[in-house]
């Protein structure tokens, strides 16, 4: 690749620390590179999420701008653009009812069985956000260094994703942030969410660039990686805006 036509992230620990706004260079960064190129967030986050850590924090700017963002929450589940007069919704593939109640109930009761339900957390455990049911063993609202202490080796969460996978065998279940197993349907993970994004934007997976901090054998941004796009891996926020600070002087103006 010359030079990407689209340069995708992901979100948490990516462009923010988890759950966090971004700052306010790299809401500058985003913009500065929407200038050049199409710009793409996916994660396995709700709307809110994108809402509160990005959208609300991007600098005032023009039409054309933001009509090159494009968000994908819930891993491109969902998929919504940046007007002048909000967020418009592109599509939004839901869970049926079936679904999430077997999905709520098999995570409740093998994080139990595991030893794995909190007593103490940061907001609700269990999370329906449409296209996808969310464990977060801290809760939605956990501090960073909690999350971190809770889990180092990814072993208490990769056991209970392979005990609800083994209840739940037509739904997909995987780890997602550093406390959270997702489960939506199958198949559904960000090479899903890169696949949609080429076929609603038209370019090409050779022609994007993805940037995540998870790109690891077992990490949720490995897809990605899999599938065969371009990617460059980093270790928090700063580091990728360190890397687009060398980037965007390479991009083509439009």
């Amino acid at each position: 690749m010359t030079s990407p036509r689209l340069v995708a992230f992901d979100l948490d620990d990516t462009l923010a620390p988890s759950k966090t706004a971004i700052d306010p260079r790299m809401g500058d960064l985003l913009l500065r590179l929407a200038d050049r190129v199409e710009v793409a967030i996916i994660s396995g986050g709700q709307l809110q999420q994108f809402k509160t850590q990005v959208v609300e924090r991007l600098p005032e700017t023009d039409a054309a701008t933001l009509d090159r963002l494009h968000l994908m929450p819930t891993c491109g589940t969902q998929y919504y653009r940046l007007t002048e007069a909000g967020i418009e919704t592109v599509y939004a593939l839901s869970l049926t009812g079936d679904e999430k109640a077997r999905a709520l109930a098999a995570v409740e009761e093998e994080a139990k069985r595991l030893g794995l339900w909190e007593s103490e957390t940061w907001g609700p455990i269990l999370e329906d956000r449409g296209s996808q049911i969310t464990f977060s063993a801290l809760g939605q609202s956990a501090p960073l260094d909690a999350k971190t202490a809770w889990d180092p080796t990814g072993e208490k969460k990769n056991s209970l994703r392979d005990a609800v996978a083994a209840r739940i065998p037509d739904l997909e279940v995987r780890s997602g942030g550093s406390t959270s197993v997702d489960i939506t349907h199958r198949g559904i993970d960000k090479s899903y969410g890169m696949q949609k994004l080429a076929e609603q934007t038209g370019i090409s997976l050779d022609d994007m660039l993805f940037v995540g901090d998870r790109l690891d054998e077992h990490g949720n941004d490995y897809p990605v990686l899999a599938m065969g796009v371009a990617c460059h891996a980093v270790e928090g926020w700063e580091d990728t805006a360190a890397f687009l600070d060398e980037l965007i002087p390479t991009l083509p103006p439009r």
